[in-house]
Parts: structure tokens; C-alpha cells; sequence
């Protein structure tokens, strides 16, 4: 039963794969592939993805903090003091960053595996950054297609530290808040280094979790002169001592401060000094307190903002106010257009001079972020120096911005999946993409001011945009198995249609909750939201939403193993399709019904109904649920004997596959090797199981596994060798029982207990028959009635 995609609708895209990952990391699968004291013994599984590089470059106009690096490698170096967690504390705008970066570039080579770096924004004025969304993103930089990455937390962190397991990786954790941030996030490996950056103590990391503390002071008089000296140098002459001394007090010695200061220095060469100086003593503190620092460092920080921002042209002023509207801290140049209500060509150069003034970091090619401290401040500047009419336009055109180029990029990355007809935007131009790449693309980049831009539409009053960009997401989402910004942006999005009264919108936002809850596994909440959206669109005459809703109750239902159930809505949402003409839906549900008919037992009608939804699928150049139908259609040809054909069908599927989901790559795998046992072909059939029980792996599939690792103990058996046969049935009926799946168990048990047979274990296997039936008399179908009468022959044919 395949039950990823709550439609039973594959991912379109070849560009969507990570090729690495589907040769199976070592990591994952140890050197002897290793499963529970059991070992695979076939293919070579290296990992083949390119390490991590992700340090933000090297800070310019560094100076001193000798002591403080010369500390630091003693971390390295000294074995009295060797440490694998380093905690940088200090006063906001000290350089905590800038030293953090710059002995991470300069120890880099001590990590041959990678460095990885985050900012955990815990004092920015938005969102911090969660420990799950740290390590989605990680996971990512390791290797790990975005489908792969497991949703439950605990899951997530497990599988972040097997991937850094006898590896050497820097990672690298700005601004973190509090250790709970950090805690996740921590490599289970000696071989690792993590360095944390704080205004706090985070005494809990250096107790528990056994850091090291390097508490960071402001810069000495001559460090902070040298620092404005070395930015300044080229575009002044004469500056005296003194005077540049008075500037570095009045900056509080802060780099931050410090840098902003000196830049606005040189870009007024002949403008002297001392005048410069006066403007910033005269300048008051203009917001509230930044942060809950008091004293000369906050307020010397908010005059040296203030100073600056006066400094810059009408264009650059407004447009860095503006940015304190973008729901996120990291924003690209197209949005800021957007936000500014300005072409691209417009925004170029007020940016150029926000980032010479240092006001605004550029963190990529087109890409720039705000500190932390200057988001604060431009988002107060913008409430007190723009009305609410002008913030309120600003906000939406952003908004509307992101969600019609997010539309755009649906349409070409998945064009089968576009729900919410949109009207075209007056005010606002949204990207194109040439390709599904460069959509796929987007969205990766993008993922994170995605799930802000939702939220911040539901905070501000415009629900419309809320439920609408939720409800496009969810396709996004679904095929990235991105379960965090899927319940985030669904739960805003349901949150968002129900004030409007607009039925049809919180029937979509409820559509979106079960299918990620089905897509989880949390099957109970999965049909609580299904059963109320096919409510609300009975209520208001969606016949389409309806039969959507009817088809997710049954794909429930044949998750159930309750196949009359599965059979009667399955054929309720097909009749409905069929009536408004609707060939893909029509294709889906045929191909739904042909796996229900195959669980019954019925080959002939399973065969028939999969071959009028190929003709269709194919017709209409659906590539994905075509390899699904073709999966079907192998496991229906094998049992009924036509071998060949069930091996054409499944190369056919598993070419579709190759180019398009590991999701349903690892699970035709095992079909696969079905097939190849019954070809004789045994060792090819190990093969392609250990591929799949790998990739399985790494998708965090616990069941599917667990079919995997029943299909090896099965090739074992085929190869004659029952021992290893019955290490990996064992192993595999331990997760089903675990997972409280008695259809699997049952069938693992039937497997263990014939290799047991075949071993010379009469006794041993005489037990797991009788389990195994009665695991199966929960379930009244004919396929699990015959398997119960063949296990009942098998004992007592033992017992004679």
C-alpha cells in the first residue's frame, strides 16, 4: 500500500531528486551495513554529496582580539582544555560574530567534512529560528533530499547526529537565545566542533553539556581607533588621535558601532572630524531600548544608527525603513522591489548604499539580511515616520508579491497541483521561471519567508492572502515532506478563513491539516479534518472538493485494511469525476480502486482498471501516477503468473521513479525484488532491497523499512542461506509490532516462520504461525482469510 501523498499524486519534476541520495550514505547503513546485528552484503553505499561549506565569508576590518583567538586554539590544541562546544558571549554588537567567523575560517581546515553555519536569530524582533528548522536546513546541506527529512523532532535529531557520526563538521550557531536553540543541534561525535554565539551566559551549556565559555568584552581604545583607522584609511588625511579616540568612545567601542561610524567617515572625506563627531554627540536616542541592555552600549549603538540613517539619501532612508516590514530578516531584490512598489532597476541603488553604509549585509548574489539590532530599528523607524496607509500598502504588495510568484513557481514545477485560481496582481510584478529547476529553486531559497510572509498576512488583517498562499503551499510542502512549514502555514491558513465566514477557503486550510497529518501517519487526526472538510463542501455544493474528500476517507479507509469501506469511496469520488469530466481525477481513482481490488484478491479486475488508468495517465502525460499504476499493475501480473509482464511493468515504473521521487523509488524497489525472486534471480533481488531499505532509511519510513529489510530475509532465504533469513524477518516484525501494523506483522511472521522451517526450527516456527493468525483474524477480506487457511495447512502439515 502506498499511502505517501495524500492523493496518491508523486512528485512531477525530475529536477526534484538528489541523485547522492539514492545510492545510500554510509552513514546510514555502516560500512557492513549493519541493520540490528544483521548485514547486507552487496552494494557499495559511499557517500557521494559534496561537504557543506556554508561559512558566511570572513569579516573585513577585523583587528586585535589576539587574546581572545589565541584562547580559542588553545580549544584545539591544549588536550587539558580541549573542548567541542565553545559558548561566545557578550553585549550586543561586540563582535561576537565577527570573531565566531573569524577563527572558524581560520580552524576550518581541521574539519575536512564541512562547516555549517546557522543564525538562530534569537533576538531578532520576528520569528527565531527553531531547532526543527535548523536541522531541516542542515539535513539538507548534508546530503539529504528534502522528501527525506523525518518530521517527528526526535526523529530529525537522531538522524542529524548519524549523519555527523565519524565525521569532522564545524558547525557554526549565531545568536542563540537560550540553550534549548542549541540543545537540538549539538552533534553526538567528539569529532565535531559547535561554536554558539550569545548575549547571554548560557550557563546550561557550559554545566551540562560541558562547553566552554569565552566571555567578549568591548575593544581596547587603540583596537576600537585602529578598526575606524583601517575603514577610514584612503579616504581621510589628518585625522587626529584625539578626535578619532572621542569617536570610538562615543561608539562604545562596539565593531557594530564602530564600522557604521567609520563608514559614514570616509564617505564624507573633506567634511572634518570634529564636526562629524559633534553631530553624533547631539544626536538622542530616537526608539526604545533595543534590548534589554542599559546603560552607555545601548544607547551609543542607537545614536550611531540614528547618525547613519540621517545620513543617508530620501530613497535609501525609505527604502530601509520599508524593510522592517518584510516578514522575515533575509530577503531577495525582487521582493524588496515589491515591497518598495518599485521595478528591480529602481531598488539597485538605495541597496549599493544601505550596504556601503553597513546598515544592510548582502549575503548572497541578489540576497540581503539585516542584523538583528538595524531590523529593530528600521521596523520603528517605519511606524513612526510612515503612515498607516503607506505601511499597511507596503505590506500587501510584499505579500501579493510572494504569493503569486509563488503560484508562478507551482505552475512549473507542478502545474497538476494549482487549486486556487488567483486573479493577476495590478501592482505588483511576480517572477517567471524558464524551468522547473529554477521554480524548485525558488522555493528552497525561499521556504523560510514563505512560512513568515502566511503568518505575518494572518497577523495583519489579510486573511485572503493567508488561506490562499497556505492552501498553495500545501503542494509545495506535501512533496518535500517539509511537515514543519506544512502544519505552520495550514494552521494559519485555517486560522485566517474562518473569521472571513468563507467556507470553501477553511475546507482547503482543513483539506491541507489532513493531508499532513495523514502524510505523518496521525491517521486519527488525518480523518478528523478530512470528515470536516467533506462536511463544509456537501454544505456548499463543492462537487469537486467533495469527491477530493470522499478519496482521502477512503485512502484512510485502505490504510485501515477496511476495504469494503475503501471500495464504496473510492467509487463514489470516481463517479463523481467521471460526471464533471475531470480524466486526471478519474485516472487516480481508477488506479485507487485497481490497489483496493488487489488487496481483495480480485488480479483480474485489479489488471483491467489499471490499464484503463495507464491509458489515461498517458494520454494526459501524467509521469508520476503513471509509475504508480505501474507499480500496481507489476504486483497484480506477478501473483496472477505473468512474470515477464510484471517485470516490464515494474522497470517501467522504477524508470519513472529514477528521475522522480525517492519516496516511491525505495517503495518499487521491493516490488522489484519480488519480481526477481520469482525470475530465480535471488542476488538481484537483495540488491534492490538493500537500496531500498536504505533509502528508506533516510526517509525516516520506519514501516516501509521494515517491508524492505522482510523482502531481504526473504532473498536470503531464496539464496539458501535461512539464518540470515530469519536476522532480518525478525528484525523487521519487531518494528511492525512496534508500529502497531498487524497486516505487516502478520505477513513478516508467515516469512520468519518458513525460514525457520527451512533452518531445521520446527518448534520456533510453530509459535510465529500461531501468532500470526491470530494477527490475522482482525481482518475479514479473502486475501487475509486465504493467507490464514495456507498458515493453518503450513501447521499442520509441521505437525505430522
Amino acid at each position: 500500500m502506498t499511502d505517501q501523498g495524500a492523493d496518491r499524486q508523486p512528485p512531477e519534476r525530475p529536477e526534484h531528486v538528489n541523485r547522492s541520495a539514492l545510492s545510500g550514505p554510509a552513514d546510514l547503513v555502516q560500512a557492513r551495513d549493519v541493520y540490528g546485528g544483521v548485514h547486507f552484503h552487496s552494494a557499495d553505499s559511499s557517500p557521494t554529496h559534496p561537504p557543506p561549506r556554508q561559512l558566511p565569508g570572513d569579516v573585513r576590518g577585523f583587528v586585535n582580539r589576539v587574546d581572545e583567538l589565541r584562547s580559542l586554539d588553545r580549544l584545539l590544541t591544549d588536550e587539558a582544555v580541549r573542548a567541542t562546544l565553545v559558548v561566545i558571549c557578550g553585549t550586543a554588537g561586540v563582535g561576537k560574530t565577527a570573531l565566531a567567523l573569524r577563527w572558524a575560517h581560520a580552524v576550518r581546515q581541521h574539519f575536512p567534512d564541512g562547516q555549517l553555519y546557522a543564525n538562530l536569530r534569537g533576538y531578532d524582533p520576528g520569528q527565531p529560528s527553531r531547532p526543527e528548522q535548523v536541522l531541516d536546513r542542515f539535513l539538507r546541506a548534508l546530503g539529504l533530499p528534502p522528501s527525506a527529512i523525518p518530521a517527528d523532532p526526535e526523529d530529525r535529531e537522531a538522524l542529524y547526529r548519524s549523519r555527523l557520526a565519524d565525521r569532522r563538521i564545524l558547525v557554526v550557531l549565531d545568536n542563540a537565545a537560550t540553550a534549548r536553540q542549541v540543545r537540538p543541534l549539538l552533534p553526538g561525535t567528539n569529532g565535531c566542533l559547535v561554536i554558539v554565539t550569545s548575549r547571554t551566559m548560557l550557563s546550561g551549556l557550559v554545566s551540562r553539556d560541558g562547553g566552554r565559555r569565552l566571555a567578549l568584552r568591548m575593544l581596547s581604545e587603540d583596537d576600537a581607533v585602529t578598526l575606524l583607522h583601517e575603514v577610514t584609511t584612503g579616504y581621510r588625511a589628518d585625522d587626529e588621535a584625539g578626535e578619532l579616540a572621542e569617536l570610538a568612545r562615543l561608539c562604545a567601542r562596539l565593531p557594530l558601532a564602530l564600522r557604521i561610524a567609520a563608514e559614514r567617515a570616509a564617505s564624507r572625506p573633506f567634511m572634518p572630524l570634529a564636526e562629524l563627531i559633534q553631530d553624533l554627540r547631539d544626536e538622542s536616542a530616537l526608539w526604545d531600548a533595543l534590548t534589554t541592555d542599559d546603560g552607555e552600549e545601548a544607547d551609543a549603538v542607537r545614536s550611531v544608527f540614528a547618525w547613519s540613517y540621517r545620513a543617508l539619501n530620501a530613497s535609501a532612508a525609505r527604502l530601509f525603513r520599508l524593510l522592517g516590514l518584510h516578514p522575515g530578516p533575509e530577503f531577495s531584490a525582487p521582493a524588496v522591489a515589491a515591497l518598495a512598489g518599485l521595478p528591480v532597476s529602481g531598488i539597485r541603488q538605495p541597496l549599493d548604499a544601505l550596504v556601503g553604509a553597513h546598515l544592510l549585509e548582502q549575503s548572497a548574489p541578489g540576497r540581503y539580511q539585516l542584523h538583528d539590532l538595524l531590523r529593530a530599528y528600521a521596523m520603528d523607524q517605519v511606524r513612526h515616520l510612515e503612515s498607516d496607509e503607506n505601511r499597511r500598502t507596503a505590506l500587501v504588495r510584499v505579500l501579493t508579491w510572494y504569493l503569486h510568484t509563488a503560484d508562478a513557481a507551482l505552475g512549473r514545477s507542478l502545474s497538476f497541483y494549482r487549486t486556487v485560481p488567483l486573479d493577476r496582481p495590478t501592482d505588483v510584478t511576480p517572477l517567471a521561471f524558464e524551468t522547473a529547476s529554477t521554480a524548485d529553486a525558488w522555493f528552497t531559497a525561499e521556504q523560510d519567508n514563505l512560512v513568515a510572509a502566511t503568518r505575518a498576512a494572518a497577523d495583519a488583517g489579510l486573511p485572503a492572502i493567508a488561506w490562499r498562499l497556505a492552501v498553495l503551499l500545501r503542494s509545495v510542502f506535501m512533496h518535500r515532506n517539509a511537515f514543519d512549514a506544512w502544519f505552520a502555514t495550514a494552521r494559519a491558513g485555517l486560522a485566517a478563513a474562518r473569521p472571513l465566514q468563507d467556507r470553501r477557503a477553511e475546507a482547503e486550510a482543513l483539506e491541507s491539516l489532513g493531508k499532513a497529518h495523514f502524510q505523518t501517519r496521525q491517521l486519527t487526526e488525518a480523518e478528523e479534518h478530512h470528515r470536516a472538510a467533506l462536511a463544509i463542501r456537501r454544505e456548499i455544493g463543492d462537487e469537486h472538493g467533495t469527491a477530493v474528500s470522499i478519496n482521502a476517507l477512503g485512502l484512510l479507509a485502505l490504510r485501515h485494511r477496511r476495504l469494503a469501506d475503501a471500495l464504496t469511496r473510492f467509487g463514489k469520488s470516481l463517479d463523481i469525476f467521471t460526471r464533471r469530466g475531470d480524466l486526471r481525477w478519474q485516472a487516480l481513482l481508477l488506479s485507487n480502486l485497481a490497489e483496493t481490488r488487489y488487496e481483495l484478491g480480485d488480479l483480474t479486475d485489479a489488471v483491467t482498471l489499471l490499464e484503463q488508468a495507464l491509458t489515461v495517465q498517458r494520454e494526459i502525460d501524467d509521469r508520476g501516477q503513471e509509475g504508480n499504476s505501474l507499480f500496481f499493475l507489476s504486483m497484480a501480473l506477478r501473483e496472477s503468473g505473468h512474470t515477464d509482464e510484471a517485470r516490464a511493468a515494474i522497470e517501467a515504473a522504477l524508470a519513472i521513479a529514477e528521475h522522480g521521487s525517492p519516496v516511491w523509488l525505495a517503495h518499487w524497489l521491493v516490488e522489484h525484488a519480488r519480481v526477481l525472486r520469482v525470475l530465480g534471480r535471488p542476488t538481484e533481488a537483495l540488491e534492490a532491497v538493500h537500496r531500498a531499505a536504505t533509502i528508506q532509511r533516510q526517509l525516516g519510513d520506519r514501516s516501509r523499512e521494515a517491508m524492505a529489510l522482510d523482502g531481504a530475509g526473504e532473498a536470503y532465504r531464496d539464496l539458501g542461506q535461512p539464518e540470515q533469513a530469519i536476522a532480518f524477518h525478525l528484525r523487521a516484525a519487531a518494528v511492525h509490532r512496534d508500529l502497531g501494523d498487524d497486516w505487516q506483522l502478520a505477513l513478516t511472521l508467515d516469512h520468519l516462520a518458513t525460514a525457520l522451517i527451512d533452518a531445521g526450527r520446527r518448534e520456533e516456527a510453530h509459535r510465529w504461525w500461531g501468532e500470526a493468525i491470530e494477527r490475522l483474524a482482525g481482518f475479514p477480506d479473502r486475501r487475509a482469510v486465504r493467507l490464514r487457511h495456507h498458515i493453518e495447512s503450513d501447521l499442520r502439515d509441521v505437525a505430522n
